[in-house]
């Protein structure tokens, strides 16, 4: 169940904001940040592509010349970069956020990696007197525009507390789901709900184009029935349109298809129809569609119907 704060608007108003400093300010990262300058929190940005840094400071934010300079006076530091290694490379060595943090500062994670990647850099940061949490998140480039992400947490219940009003600025579902790795794990499972998911989808609309039924309104049939989902509702007009523009990279979905194959076979899950998506989008990107949407999956379903693309 969901654990939102229960303090009055009020109370938080009468407490001073923290300073963030946020690194990684990618498609999902600068929608987030700038959504916390709009709630009125000061942020601090680091990235390595300078239209982002511009970017940034155009939202009211401040850039950083580097991971340390943006986190040393940093109240709380937030990661969203690609994966377990840029993730490492950030928190990690004498320009690192483990290094030049300041002792007492809360280091949330909100990139999408390996459990025990989480677990072993909240151990490291203990030994620093910093605080970490995991805190992945779901819903795509679209759900951190709008701020109505689901953020599933891993660590301690008072630094989740702590947190609360920041993952409130930047999503609608925001859960606490156990011990550091917990949520990196639970997001290891939304992602192979979502893949499975779009996969299904995909199969649908080549069945429904190749029976030559008008493709928009079986899909906003469907979309009202128990086949509706929100993969279905969010990825409609990129199967319509065939916009396979990037929201959630399948590069990306394929790093984390390996992330949850991976950690089930540790505690012995058998995951039959998850392998089998997991080896579609590997082929899909290994075809050359690895920068597209995951939405692309369709492309595969194509290719194997027949379709020259």
């Amino acid at each position: 169940m969901s654990t939102l704060a229960a303090s009055a608007p009020s109370a938080r108003a009468a407490s001073p904001r923290p300073s963030i400093a946020w690194i990684g300010l990618g498609i999902m990262g600068s929608p987030m940040s700038e959504n916390l300058i709009k709630a009125g929190y000061q942020v601090t940005g680091y990235t390595l592509e300078r239209e982002k840094l511009d970017r940034l400071a155009a939202a009211g934010g401040t850039a950083a010349g580097s991971v340390a300079a943006a986190v040393r006076d940093a109240d709380v530091v937030i990661t969203m970069v690609p994966a377990s290694p840029q993730v490492e490379a950030v928190a990690y060595g004498p320009e690192g956020v483990l290094e030049n943090a300041r002792p007492g500062t809360l280091l949330i994670d909100m990139s999408s990696i390996t459990p025990q990647t989480s677990i072993d850099l909240a151990k490291a940061a203990r030994d620093k007197g910093i605080r970490v949490l995991d805190a992945p998140v779901s819903g795509g480039e679209a759900g951190a525009i709008e701020a109505v992400l689901s953020i599933m947490v891993g660590g301690e219940q008072a630094d989740f507390e702590t947190a609360q009003p920041i993952f409130e600025a930047l999503g609608r579902t925001v859960v606490r789901c156990g011990p550091h790795g917990s949520g990196q794990t639970v997001k290891a499972a939304n992602q192979l709900i979502v893949a499975v998911n779009i996969q299904a989808c995909a199969e649908a609309v080549v069945f429904l184009e190749k029976s030559g039924v008008d493709l928009g309104a079986a899909l906003d049939v469907l979309g009202g029935g128990l086949a509706g989902s929100t993969v279905l509702a969010r990825k409609r007009d990129n199967f319509l349109n065939r916009d396979f523009k990037p929201g959630f990279r399948i590069d990306l979905h394929h790093k984390d298809m390996g992330i949850v194959t991976d950690a089930a076979r540790a505690v012995g899950a058998i995951l039959p129809v998850g392998a089998v998506v997991a080896q579609l989008v590997a082929g899909l990107r290994a075809q050359g569609d690895g920068g597209l949407d995951h939405s692309a999956l369709l492309r595969a379903v194509q290719r194997l119907s027949g379709a020259q693309i």
